[in-house]
């Protein structure tokens, strides 16, 4: 047992955890915090995940923090230089030395009572139990299982002879060299594994139920590096990230307008790399519309040049089942392979699986609405970071890291202790906590918290109203109830 108290307790050093410690020196001086990571290093995504072309989605102009310019010369950076700005960042600002490494936040009790969090945690390899309090939680731990991916039950599997690896589990010994390699999902992993493997693999198989829309962009921003020559480098990198969030946001609403002809534009853009000749209707043609899952960029067209080159192929099937030499699809065609690479999802897991109780009452989010996008209703003292589905994901952490501080300091200037968002008596229709059709927001669906109909409860997937919400708006908008209760000496850990 730890009888130690935290202003602040921050879960996961990821991205968010690091722009959460940021935030929190400039913006909330004085205020003590710690960063609680439950595996060996920093940089959450980009330390987890090690398989061959590990890359971001999105532009690092975007991705990279609102107060840290990216210097690298890729926009559609790699998951090694990636870590290695997380890693800079988290040193330069000495944010590193916050960070307590191997402890896994099981399970934090609020007690109005004493106004604070008492937080249960797994220390070390032995996972030995310890527990803090802190007057606010900042749950920064990511969307998603960090112990296991998605992985469907297909059939007969153990017949296979060879090797079969979810993504997420990669290990260095992963041998792929001229060999033949099965690649099952057609989403981001998917089409940063298939070019990646086919500059070395015999032959790389993308092995879809259904297709997604895949556009190809530069793996470089010529008018970022071309500002970076004129202008200093804060000035060069914001006027770049602002091009590519209205641009962003401009084809995202474009898209959402008119489907149809925005899914004609993208199929005959695949087409345009792909060749007259190249089946794209059944293999680049979704049947769902923009946006409903989230597009897939590929850099330099490089999953479209190993599709022309030959190195790689892609088949839209069902499986039928595994056997000894690879996979039978319900159309009756064999695929052979050493290797499948089970590219099948994620498993999205909210608060890193932490259980949660206010006043001794177990906290069942399903039931919550969200409030602003990173608190929910009834739950005191606590903010969840996340990131948008149709943009960067760093841009909304930004907004949430900064937001949480001015909620901290509204707090002191009024001697509160206690912030709860409240839906009161006004009529909230309920809504899906995600507008979003991807598989592995489906399968949680039944999970998730909801999100309301009007502000502040809707969850908003735009980055500038975000900005006149979170940056602009009222800390005390009458939903947020504040308040200060008196400690009961006895309920306080000393």
């Amino acid at each position: 047992m730890s009888n130690e108290h935290l202003d602040v307790l921050v879960v996961g050093a990821g991205i968010s955890g690091i722009g959460a410690g940021h935030y929190l020196q400039t913006r909330c001086a004085g205020r003590s915090y710690a960063i609680l990571e439950r595996r060996g290093a920093i940089g959450g995504t980009w330390d987890l995940f090690r398989y061959p072309g590990i890359r971001s989605d999105s532009d690092m102009y975007t991705l990279g923090y609102a107060f840290r310019p990216w210097t690298g010369t890729k926009a559609i950076a790699d998951g090694p230089s990636i870590l290695r700005y997380l890693e800079d960042t988290a040193r330069d600002e000495k944010i590193d030395e916050k960070i307590r490494f191997e402890h896994h936040v099981i399970a934090a009790d609020w007690s109005t009572a004493a106004a604070r969090w008492t937080v249960e945690i797994a220390v070390g390899p032995d996972g030995e139990r310890q527990q803090l309090t802190a007057g606010f939680l900042f749950m920064c731990s990511g969307y998603y299982n960090y112990d296991a991916g998605y992985l469907p039950e297909f059939p007969n599997t153990a017949a296979f002879k060879g090797r079969v690896v979810h993504p997420q589990q990669w290990t260095p010994d992963i041998d792929y060299a001229g060999k033949r390699v099965i690649v099952i999902g057609s989403g981001a992993t998917a089409v940063t594994l298939v070019p990646e493997m086919a500059k070395t693999a015999a032959h790389v198989v993308m092995l879809q139920r259904s297709p997604t829309y895949v556009v190809s962009r530069p793996g470089d921003d010529k008018f970022g590096l071309w500002l970076r020559k004129w202008l200093p480098s804060m000035l060069a990198y914001q006027l770049t990230r602002w091009k590519n969030v209205l641009l962003g946001m401009f084809f995202f609403k474009i898209m959402r307008k008119y489907p149809a002809q925005g899914k004609a534009r993208l199929v005959a853009m695949a087409r345009d790399e792909l060749g007259a000749d190249y089946d794209v209707e059944r293999h680049f043609s979704p049947h769902y519309n923009p946006w409903d899952q989230r597009i897939c960029a590929v850099p330099d067209a490089d999953l479209f040049k190993a599709l022309r080159d030959g190195s790689a192929s892609v088949e839209t099937d069902v499986i039928e089942t595994f056997n000894a030499t690879g996979i039978r699809l319900k159309s009756g065609k064999q695929l052979d392979a050493d290797l499948v690479v089970t590219a099948t999802g994620l498993d999205m897991q909210l608060l890193g699986g932490a259980r949660l109780h206010v006043d001794g009452v177990a906290v069942d989010l399903a039931k919550a609405l969200t409030y602003k996008g990173m608190m929910f209703s009834d739950v005191p003292n606590l903010a969840l970071s996340t990131g948008y589905t149709n943009a960067s994901w760093t841009l909304k952490t930004d907004l949430t890291c900064a937001y949480v501080c001015r909620l901290l300091n509204h707090m002191q200037a009024t001697r509160m202790r206690q912030c709860t968002p409240r839906v009161g008596d006004s009529d909230v229709a309920p809504a899906p906590f995600l507008d979003f059709s991807s598989g592995y927001v489906v399968r949680a669906a039944a999970h998730l918290p909801k999100q309301g109909d009007r502000a502040p409860w809707k969850l908003h997937q735009n980055y500038v109203l975000d900005i006149l919400t979170l940056r602009l708006g009222k800390v005390d908008d009458g939903a947020m109830v504040f308040s200060n209760p008196q400690v009961k000496v006895e309920e306080v850990v000393v």
